[in-house]
Order: C-alpha cells, then sequence, then structure tokens
C-alpha cells in the first residue's frame, strides 16, 4: 500500500467500521492534540481508552487510563498511536501480541508519525494502516464538518449530509449511526 495517499473509501470505512479507539500517548493536558482526538472521538459516539503509563488508573474525560496496551480489558478496533515516529515500532510490536485477544484491526498513526518497518509488520499481520493521518481531522473532512471552518475537504457533493445526534455542526459519516 502506498502510504502517501490514501483514499478517501479507505479511511472512511476504517471509521465507518471501528467502535472503539485506544489512544496511546493520550494526554489530560486540555491544550494537547491527543487530548482533543479523545474528546472529539467521545463525541462522535466512539469508545475511547487512553493509555499512558504515567497516568494509568486516573481519568480522562471521564475514561480510566490504561499502562499499556497489554492492559486493555475490552476489545478494541484501532489502535492510535500518539508518539514519535521511533517509538511506533515498538508500540505496534505490543499491539499484535494481544491482536487476537483484543480484536485489533487498525492500526493508526498520527499527523508526523511514520514508521514504514512498523506498517509492514502490522500489514503482514492483516492489519490496516495509517500513518501521518488524524482521525479528528479525517472525520471533519469526510463528514463536511471541516468546511464549517472554512477549510476544503477536496469533496464535491449533492447529497444532505448526516446529522451525528441533536443540534447543527454535528455531521457523521457513520452509515449505521445517525
Amino acid at each position: 500500500m502506498d502510504h502517501g495517499s490514501y483514499e478517501d473509501g479507505y479511511i472512511a470505512g476504517i471509521l465507518q467500521e471501528a467502535k472503539t479507539f485506544a489512544i496511546v500517548g493520550a494526554s489530560a493536558n486540555t491544550v494537547r492534540p491527543s487530548y482533543f482526538v479523545l474528546k472529539y472521538l467521545l463525541a462522535k459516539g466512539y469508545r475511547v481508552f487512553p493509555v499512558n503509563p504515567g497516568l494509568a488508573g486516573s481519568e480522562i474525560l471521564g475514561q480510566k487510563v490504561f499502562p499499556s496496551i497489554a492492559a486493555l480489558e475490552a476489545p478494541v478496533d484501532v489502535i492510535d498511536i500518539f508518539r514519535n515516529s521511533a517509538a511506533a515500532l515498538g508500540i505496534v510490536r505490543e499491539a499484535l501480541e494481544h491482536k487476537d485477544r483484543l480484536g485489533i484491526e487498525v492500526i493508526w498513526m498520527q499527523l508526523g508519525v511514520r514508521n514504514d518497518e512498523a506498517a509492514r509488520l502490522a500489514e503482514d499481520a492483516g492489519l490496516k494502516v495509517a500513518m501521518d493521518r488524524c482521525p479528528k481531522i479525517e472525520y471533519g473532512r469526510l463528514s463536511g464538518e471541516i468546511g464549517w471552518a472554512g477549510v476544503n475537504n477536496n469533496i464535491l457533493s449533492s447529497r444532505k449530509p448526516v446529522i451525528f445526534g441533536k443540534g447543527y455542526q454535528q455531521l457523521s459519516i457513520r452509515k449505521d449511526k445517525p
């Protein structure tokens, strides 16, 4: 797979099929990007497990923080890596050790995180991989929400957007849940 460019359908498929994310490198600091992503994914109806050994046992946005992937108790669809590119390989190796127990299907590396060896290992184990992308940004782009902020999402459509929940500015890419 060419990890320099992803088809919209590939990214949308991951976001539509996933129900749970584990955010490795989650932060309780409200100005950190990992905090924004955790909050956004929760608002979109995903179950999110923060992973941070320094915060283990505490809570971020009401979610119990786990010390490692090995400590996760519930199924996880996506491992979202909020660590540097060098750390991604070790995180992927740990994820692969627990892939079957947790039901891991996707390795997602955040903006600026790229590790081709980690991607190869994950793909060889049958996992999907997204690198140098943010699920919050991709969800907003694919749903059209990001356009409300004046950002061109490169998608032209006459389709009525799917509304998520109540209120306004809550669009959804998920077909199974409004």
